[in-house]
């Protein structure tokens, strides 16, 4: 994580720092959003001489994610965000509805995000997960799981509380 906080500090991020080993990147820049992926997308693509693909959130967009949850927490189930390009969600929703669930898995998209519950310890045998792992949908979306966002949602307001509202990236 220490490379890719370097490649984005030369792209000219501010404030860059990763959380844990997720590939979350958090950092500042006045670089127009809609300008701001490509660029990055492109410093990373260079540097490691293959394709990148990465999905840029604000600070209130990742705040939202946990906030957004349809499934109330359980200790023995994980809850995943998928965030993925406008509308790829409703493709997520059409997999998931292809499967036969195990036991307490269960999928729904709330707020442009697709969510999907599974209990812990069966991630990789759930019914959904073969369909995650598919060629066809890789560079189409990203999952985190609820924790995670969490922790980066803390490390945000930790790291600079006052402004909350800066751009940050997950990918």
């Amino acid at each position: 994580m220490r490379d890719v906080c370097g490649i984005f500090q030369k792209a000219g991020m501010e404030n860059v720092s990763s959380v844990l080993a997720t590939g979350n990147i958090l950092f500042k820049s006045d670089i127009p959003a809609a300008e701001l992926r490509g660029k990055l997308e492109q410093a990373m693509s260079l540097h490691y001489s293959c394709s990148v693909s990465m999905f840029i959130k604000n600070t209130a967009e990742v705040k939202a994610m946990p906030d957004s949850s349809p499934f109330a927490p359980d200790p023995v189930l994980h809850v995943y965000a998928f965030i993925s390009e406008p509308g790829f969600e409703k493709i997520l929703a059409e997999e998931f509805a292809k499967i036969t669930p195990v036991p307490q898995e269960a999928a729904t998209v709330q707020n442009g995000l697709f969510y999907w519950q599974v209990p812990k310890g069966s991630t990789l045998d759930a019914g959904f997960s073969k369909t995650l792992g598919r060629k066809d949908m890789k560079d189409k979306f990203t999952s985190r799981n609820l924790n995670t966002i969490q922790k980066i949602c803390d490390k945000m307001v930790a790291e600079n509380p006052k402004k909350f509202m800066e751009r940050k990236i997950i990918s």
